[in-house]
């Protein structure tokens, strides 16, 4: 039986890969909406603490895009936060 923590058999390929040493990656992408906005739907749902089992860094990464933008004009932000996890 699997438990958290432990690399899943089944699946060699199976996310976080936990015999890495590249932090885990949390993202949410917006469109026409700021990054921060984005960090902060990572906060509030709390999607990076099912990932505190595998003991590796989180870094989370809001990215909003210019949707509505024509073609050339269109850009995008990007914020990134270190997670540190509520003791």
């Amino acid at each position: 039986m699997w438990k958290p923590g432990e690399e899943d058999r089944r699946y060699p390929q199976s996310l976080p890969r936990l015999a890495s040493t590249w932090p885990v990656l949390v993202i949410e992408l917006k469109w026409n909406k700021d990054a921060e906005g984005a960090i902060d739907q990572i906060l509030e749902e709390k999607y990076p603490t099912v990932l505190g089992f595998s003991g590796k860094p989180i870094l989370l990464v809001g990215i909003s895009y210019d949707k509505d933008k024509s073609v050339g004009e269109r850009c995008h932000t990007c914020r990134i936060l270190d997670y540190i996890p509520e003791k």
